[in-house]
């Protein structure tokens, strides 16, 4: 797998080092980079991922921290035989630590970490949180630590399919000047792709990618969900072939790909649909609302939604009566 992963072109201080063309494999020994001993304090779904990956190109993970038994058993599975220890015997034993804990606890960890003395010069900690830049790495960066914000734009399972998921996966990139090739090299190392992140827009960046994947994971279940209530066997089955297009269309064409009945203008449908969502799943109602006005928006932004079309949608979207013309006709269709 690591011979399908970019070159990568500078070592982590941002040097540049040489590439061996005519090399079958392109992580020869003797065109890697300085080669690092690796240290995973939280050992989630993120961290014994991206350790693993970084051992496919050439570094060493030599220790772990965990506390639930489920981070204990990820660690053995992903990086068998590396010791789990203490988060400051962590840092001891590795010259680039990865910071993979949940965004809230991140600040704190950094200032304890920081104030007992476990930070060294020269150390690089990086961290993966989506939310925060290289800032909250301030109290290890006056320790003398090497702070970088590497956060992999994928979700992550816990297990081997991640580290193969890494390859071509963007990274939302922070560092100081002075190190961005070396993050970025890091990130090449792993088979992603570095994407430069302002300090200041990471919460824009990550509620962006939250609006997009965690939200798509919520609508996808209720879906499937709905599905089984009105009868359908397989709704993974029936869903897949739909979604993937969905998606594929969305990514080519943005707004463009909006289809159904809300960029149509159906009411009536859309009545219809609220009617029997408060008859079945009323806690999928708010949702589909809420998604619904912001679809309606969107479409009539870029001209898809005929503004002619538009009110009688719209008033069911702001909440009147749902069953209206469509508790006769069924007005609209399905398509």
């Amino acid at each position: 797998m690591a011979g399908n992963r970019p070159v990568p072109t500078a070592d982590w201080n941002g040097r540049p080092h040489r590439v061996n063309s005519t090399a079958q494999d392109p992580f020869d020994p003797r065109d890697r980079p300085a080669r690092l001993t690796v240290g995973v304090v939280g050992a989630g779904r993120v961290g014994p991922a991206l350790a693993a990956s970084l051992r496919l190109a050439g570094h060493r993970p030599v220790a772990v921290s965990g506390v639930s038994d489920a981070s204990v058993r990820r660690a053995a599975a992903l990086l068998p035989d590396i010791p789990v220890v203490t988060p400051a015997e962590v840092l001891a034993r590795a010259d680039l630590v990865l910071l993979t804990v949940p965004d809230d606890a991140l600040p704190g960890l950094v200032e304890g970490l920081a104030e007992t003395g476990a930070v060294r010069p020269g150390q690089l900690l990086v961290h993966t949180s989506g939310r925060y830049g290289a800032k909250v790495l301030d109290p290890a960066l006056r320790a003398g630590a090497l702070p970088l914000a590497l956060h992999p734009a994928m979700t992550f399972t816990g297990t081997s399919v991640d580290v193969q998921r890494l390859a071509g996966c963007s990274f939302g990139v922070t560092a100081p000047e002075e190190l961005r090739l070396a993050a970025e090299a890091l990130v090449i190392e792993m088979g992603g792709e570095p994407e430069w992140i302002a300090e200041e827009s990471r919460p824009l960046y990550h509620a962006a990618l939250a609006l997009g994947a965690n939200h798509l994971v919520t609508l996808v279940a209720q879906s499937m969900e709905l599905l089984r209530t009105a009868g359908v066997e397989a709704p993974d089955r029936m869903l897949g072939p739909l979604l993937g297009a969905a998606l594929d269309n969305a990514l080519r064409s943005g707004d463009a790909a909006l289809t159904g009945p809300v960029a149509r203008g159906d009411a009536g449908t859309v009545a219809a649909h609220v009617a029997e969502l408060r008859a079945h799943a009323p806690g999928a109602v708010a949702g589909y609302l809420a998604m619904a006005r912001t679809t309606a928006d969107r479409a009539l932004a870029h001209g898809l939604l005929k503004p002619e079309l538009a009110a009688d949608l719209l008033d069911i979207l702001a909440g009147g009566d749902p069953l209206g013309d469509a508790r006769g006709d069924g007005a609209g269709g399905t398509r």
